[in-house]
Formats: C-alpha cells, sequence, structure tokens
C-alpha cells in the first residue's frame, strides 16, 4: 500500500499544483473567461499577462520554497516543531528587508532589498543553530525560535516607530502581512534565481539527512561532515526564506503544515520527503491565495492570515500530541 502511495504522490501533486496554478491565473475579483480572452480586450490581457500569471509563478516559486525548506529543517534538527516561521527564520528575514528600506538601501538597487532579506534570514539559521544545536530538545527549539522572533519582531515595531513618513510605514506592515498582491514579473526574476540555489544546496545535503536519523555519531561513522552540512543547510534555507520573504512579506505555517501532511505518504526517509514538501508548498500556498481572492469585501484579506488560520489550529494540535508523548 505504501508503494503505491509513493509512485502515484508525485503525479498527483503536479497535476493539483497544475490545476491551481490555472485556477490562480483565471480566478479572482474578475474572472477571465475564454470569451473575454477572444475578444481580443486589452485589459484582459495586462490582467492576464501583468497581474495573474506572475501572481501564480510566484505562487508556486514561494510555495515549494517554503515547504522545502520546513521539511529540510525538521530533518536536520529532527524535530516536528522547526519550520522557517515558528522558529524566527522569517521574522529575521524580514527585518532584514525592513532595515534596508528604513536606511534606504533599498533604494540604491532593486537586488538590495532581497538580498538584505538573505542576510537577515542566514543570519536567523546560524544563531538558531547556534542556540539550539543537533541534540535540541523541541522545548529548546521553540524556546530559541521564540527569542529570535521576539528580537526581530522588535527591531522590526522600532523602525515602524522611527520611520520618517507614512508610506515608509505602510511598506513595512506589508512586509509584515505576507501577501502576493500586486507583485511583478520583477519580483518573480528577483526571487527565483536565489531560490534556485539555495533549493540546491538543500537538496545537496539529502543523504546526510538520512544518515543523521541514525543520530549524529551514526552520522559521523559513515563519514558525514556534519559541520559542512550545517553550513550548507543554514546557508540554503536562508537563502529560499530570505528570498521569499524579501518578495512576498512573512506567510508562516507552510514548512510546518506541508510536511506532517505527507511524511506518512512517504515513509521515514527525509530525502524522500523534500520535493514532495515542494509541491505540496506550491499547492498550499496557490490555495490559499485563491481563497484570499473569492472572499467577499472591497479588499483582500492577506495571504498570511489565511494561512495562520489553517496553521494555529494545526500547531496546536501538535504540540498537544508531543505532550501526550512524553507524559
Amino acid at each position: 500500500m505504501m508503494a503505491a502511495h509513493r509512485r502515484w504522490l508525485m503525479p498527483l501533486l503536479i497535476a493539483a499544483t497544475a490545476v491551481l496554478a490555472i485556477g490562480s491565473v483565471l480566478v479572482g475579483k474578475i474572472t477571465l473567461t475564454w470569451a473575454m480572452w477572444s475578444a481580443q480586450d486589452e485589459i484582459t490581457r495586462t490582467i492576464f499577462l501583468e497581474l495573474r500569471v506572475p501572481r501564480a509563478l510566484l505562487g508556486i516559486v514561494i510555495g515549494m520554497a517554503l515547504g522545502l525548506a520546513g521539511a529540510a529543517m525538521q530533518a536536520y534538527l529532527r524535530n516536528a516543531l522547526a519550520d522557517p516561521g515558528t522558529l524566527g527564520i522569517s521574522a529575521m528575514a524580514a527585518l532584514g528587508a525592513v532595515l534596508s528600506m528604513f536606511f534606504d538601501v533599498a533604494g540604491l538597487h532593486p537586488w538590495a532589498l532581497p538580498i538584505a532579506g538573505v542576510l537577515g534570514g542566514i543570519v536567523g539559521m546560524a544563531v538558531l543553530f547556534l542556540l539550539s544545536g543537533l541534540t535540541a530538545s523541541a522545548l529548546t527549539l521553540v524556546l530559541a525560535g521564540i527569542l529570535l522572533s521576539t528580537l526581530a519582531i522588535a527591531g522590526v515595531s522600532l523602525v515602524l516607530s522611527l520611520s520618517p513618513n507614512p508610506w515608509a510605514a505602510g511598506e513595512i506592515v506589508r512586509w509584515m502581512l505576507g501577501a502576493l498582491t500586486d507583485r511583478s514579473i520583477d519580483d518573480l526574476v528577483f526571487a527565483t534565481p536565489i531560490i534556485a540555489v539555495g533549493s540546491a544546496l538543500i537538496l545537496s545535503c539529502r543523504e546526510a539527512l538520512n544518515a543523521l536519523t541514525l543520530g549524529e555519531l551514526g552520522a559521523r561513522s559513515l563519514g558525514i561532515d556534519l559541520s559542512s552540512i550545517q553550513w550548507r543547510l543554514c546557508i540554503g534555507v536562508g537563502l529560499v526564506v530570505g528570498a521569499s520573504v524579501a518578495v512576498t512579506g512573512m506567510i508562516g505555517f507552510v514548512g510546518l503544515v506541508v510536511p506532517h501532511l505527507l511524511r506518512p505518504l512517504v515513509g521515514a526517509r527525509p530525502s524522500a520527503l523534500l520535493i514532495p514538501s515542494a509541491f505540496g508548498g506550491a499547492i498550499l500556498v496557490l490555495a490559499g491565495d485563491i481563497v484570499v481572492r473569492l472572499l467577499p469585501g472591497g479588499s483582500e484579506v492577506q495571504l498570511a492570515v489565511v494561512m495562520s488560520v489553517i496553521g494555529a489550529p494545526f500547531f496546536f494540535a501538535l504540540l498537544y500530541s508531543l505532550r501526550r508523548r512524553l507524559v
């Protein structure tokens, strides 16, 4: 039965991603129909090419990045609570992006803001590894994540209170409330290469993640250089999370929810979970983005709000389950 699940899992995930991507392009406050497209309407073409297509592609890229990062962190730290959002990595990346806006570094070059977000994510990963280590308990990991999140949010709040004008304050709030709204092809071009490099670094650690299921000593006995793996993951996760946050702001819980839903279908090997989690993340982000466009009201609800509504009860259920195992 498990073998059958594995055989059909990837085709199903790819098909679901494609269907939701098409839905993301067509569905919104204005639903694009074949009649509108065949009428050669310039407004329809503008909505399609400049708004809907970049938004759908960015949803795929960001969702894959967050799903992959969450699966890699859970495998490396061997902890069910590991996730870029819950452990403060996304908040640190947001702090980097916000600081670049506050000091007007972002105005110097289009790449300045994404690079600042990436550096914030890498610093967050490094601090998390230093605080928790390989043998961290769930409590230690959560406390380290709370510390990172608290420091990052305090930094963002300080910058927000010192922002020189309402426009700057509005931009900062936008990064704290992640969304795919009004993103362009330029955002996709900025984020995709950075995420691709980070994803390649994460995927290069697949065998080491499998070895770590035997514990730190077991992995070393198999010839795994844990220091090299740690820094490759640190840079890889920092790149994908930093670039994602720099373009869309903070979208939480994707990397926490998706690996847990897919793990029973792929088995115990962490490497087998990485690619499915990437596609699962794309599915979750695309579905959430479609939902925010279909909700009633004059303006869209931020995507991060929908992800929190999904993720917070899941996080609570996971904590409760872990508590019952320890009792």
